[in-house]
């Protein structure tokens, strides 16, 4: 098992007073395989994001327990856990927000390299742009200079050559046009042949869930199900 949660809870507290308290996620279990895909899908404000972002260790769960090839994720030292944020990376929605919009793409591009530690090189960077159709002229421009497609690309190319073996896809294409969209899925599925990635697919399209994944929970006032298997 490549991943697993059980008993996931997650509670935030809202109000000028901070005393109300919301639930978001009450209760999920959920398990991924090496270079399976596994879908997510519920409605607008149903939890999904929270979950997305409790499995890539961003956000830490009240209560319940997250592994990575069987090791409690929140129990380990602060640096191990930085280390295993390498394993476990998220692509968000809008690409825009991946980005600082006063760097330009070359600084945002070396940035894993530098913080993980890992030597890079023009012909590294270039390799990595060129596996998501893009040249090394993008690097040049800022963020506002792309298009959502261009600016998805790059999040995906920066988040694969570190290597994960688990990445969250967080609704990424709901904000991309049809044609877009479908360039998107192909590039994903295609790097996830070429690496044996696991794929988390969150979406509240659950006709592309059920295309993609084998295996889909659906999440209901903060309760996870899983709901079929193909």
């Amino acid at each position: 098992m490549l991943l697993k949660a059980e008993n996931l809870r997650k509670t935030f507290k809202t109000g000028w007073s901070k005393k109300r308290k919301v639930c978001a996620i009450v209760k999920a279990d959920i398990s991924l395989n090496q270079g399976e895909t596994i879908g997510i899908v519920g409605e607008t404000a149903s939890g999904k994001t929270t979950l997305g972002l409790m499995l890539s260790g961003l956000l830490k769960p009240d209560s319940g327990h997250i592994y990575f090839k069987g090791e409690k994720a929140w129990s380990l030292n602060r640096r191990t856990r930085e280390l295993l944020r390498r394993q476990i990376q998220i692509v968000f929605q809008h690409p825009e927000s991946t980005f600082n919009p006063k760097w330009k793409l070359r600084r945002s591009v070396l940035e894993p390299f530098i913080l993980y530690g890992i030597p890079f090189s023009e012909e590294i960077i270039s390799e990595q742009l060129d596996r998501v159709g893009l040249d090394t002229s993008v690097l040049n421009r800022y963020p506002a200079q792309l298009s959502g497609g261009e600016l998805q690309r790059i999040a995906i190319s920066r988040i694969m050559s570190i290597k994960p073996a688990v990445v969250i896809l967080d609704e990424p294409t709901s904000m991309l046009d049809t044609i877009t969209q479908a360039q998107i899925i192909r590039l994903l599925l295609k790097i996830q042949r070429q690496d044996n990635i696991g794929y988390v697919f969150i979406s509240h399209d659950q006709d592309l869930v059920g295309l993609l994944c084998k295996r889909t929970y659906e999440i209901d006032k903060g309760v996870l199900e899983e709901r079929f298997a193909q």
